[in-house]
């Protein structure tokens, strides 16, 4: 059997979720859950990205560096959840944030994430 995906938008797709839990296999799993981030918010996320990356420089290792978006995207994002992420000591002895996927985010927590970018991009003198 396939994986399947309902998004329980009417009684039809209720219906039909309910059918395919019904007939499913033994051992098969169920999990109702909100949506996570829709393309379109997943594209609006990297112009901003992109701006910080090109005009604000960010201290790394003691030193004022232009930073990529991947790397933005991880300290805003650890900034989003009040920098409350775990941190782990990496292989070779350096540190790795755990947690800061934004891929995971429901719609309404990734809407909040890019309105606090905005904020903070007006904060920074960041123009978007």
């Amino acid at each position: 059997m396939p994986k399947q995906t309902f998004i329980l938008a009417h009684p039809m797709a209720r219906a039909n979720a309910v059918q395919a839990v019904m007939t499913a296999p033994d051992g098969f799993k169920v999990t109702v859950s909100e949506q996570t981030r829709s393309l379109d918010q997943n594209a609006a996320l990297w112009p901003i990205l992109d701006a910080f990356s090109k005009q604000l420089k960010w201290p790394i290792n003691g030193v004022m560096v232009a930073m990529d978006s991947e790397d933005w995207k991880t300290v805003l994002t650890a900034a989003f959840r009040q920098e409350s992420a775990r941190m782990a000591q990496g292989l070779d002895g350096g540190y790795v944030f755990l947690g800061m996927r934004t891929s995971k985010m429901s719609r309404k927590e990734f809407s909040d994430f890019l309105e606090f970018l905005h904020a903070t991009a007006a904060l920074k003198g960041i123009e978007l």
